[in-house]
């Protein structure tokens, strides 16, 4: 009898506990943080939508098949942005073929085979360096490094070449932060079943981080499309397309303007339609970028998948 009376005199103290608890009123101040959160999230999103939708509406009308696809010529009366696309293409891809080896080397270095010290301190010190640089810097070092000491000129190979080490601490950090989520039992797992390091960073870690790595190699190609103030110093504004097949293979030392300095050049002409067409364009690569790097991000998790 004693033991009943105690469970129920202690399931009276647990109900009267949780009444007091579901009975206590809110205190203003979370109101009004909640209310301060709603709002700054709401006003994040509408300045988006705002964004958008007016450059959306001032640039569409210029959009069409034929705007996208020839350059543009007083002669022909036609008015393009073929020769920019081209060499935006050009740009990202010269520039991921630098960058991507360098930067994801670095990182495994950094993780995987470097031990703590003054030495490594120093490197994510530059690293983060790097990162924190104005671009217009990188367009003046690039422009008397590569372009004026090594002799590339004005052209998308001195752009490229550029960019390469503005993009390089981003991939870097990424690699680095994507290996570092791999957990440590599948390194000790596969190096006492006999691996050796590097079998193991190549088929188990790398695959592993491939989602993180792929996040990180994308966003790259997003700061590339939008980076236009080291370009100006170093890539020029050609804007013609090649005319031969030789033409394609020579064009990386050519003079050559992308997207975001045709943009520019549009504005400072006064040619407001053809520059918010071309913000059209790049808003619709940039909003794909993003999409793709989720979309991949999902796909190549390994973890998920398993």
């Amino acid at each position: 009898m004693e033991r009943v009376v105690v469970l129920q005199g202690m399931e009276k103290v647990e109900k009267s506990e949780n009444d007091n608890i579901c009975r206590k009123k809110t205190r203003i101040a979370d109101d009004i943080m909640y209310i301060l959160i709603y709002l700054s999230a709401g006003l994040a999103v509408a300045l988006l939508i705002g964004i958008l939708g007016y450059v959306f509406m001032r640039g569409i009308s210029q959009v069409n098949w034929s705007f996208l696809t020839s350059v543009t010529s007083v002669l022909q009366g036609t008015t393009g942005i073929a020769g920019n696309i081209l060499n935006t293409i050009y740009v990202i891809v010269l520039t991921l073929l630098v960058a991507a080896p360098v930067g994801i080397g670095s990182a495994i270095y950094l993780n995987e085979y470097a031990k703590p010290g003054k030495f490594i301190k120093i490197i994510q010190f530059t690293t983060e360096t790097l990162a924190g640089i104005p671009s217009i810097i990188f367009g003046l070092f690039g422009m008397v490094f590569f372009g004026n000491t090594l002799g590339f000129g004005y052209s998308l190979l001195t752009g490229s070449l550029t960019l390469a080490i503005m993009v390089l601490p981003l991939i870097t950090r990424n690699t680095q932060e994507a290996l570092k989520t791999v957990p440590d039992s599948y390194r000790s797992g596969a190096l006492g079943m006999g691996a050796t390091k590097w079998y193991m960073i190549r088929t188990i870690l790398l695959p592993s981080a491939l989602p993180g790595i792929v996040t990180g190699v994308i966003l790259a190609i997003g700061r590339i499309v939008g980076e236009s103030a080291a370009l100006l110093f170093t890539a020029g504004s050609g804007f013609l397309l090649p005319r031969t097949a030789q033409g394609y293979l020579t064009k990386v030392l050519e003079s050559g303007g992308t997207l975001t300095i045709q943009l520019y050049l549009s504005m400072s002409k006064g040619q407001y339609d053809i520059a918010f067409g071309i913000a059209v364009v790049l808003l619709v690569i940039v909003l794909a970028i993003n999409f793709l790097t989720k979309v991949l991000a999902g796909k190549l998790d390994v973890n998920k998948q398993k």
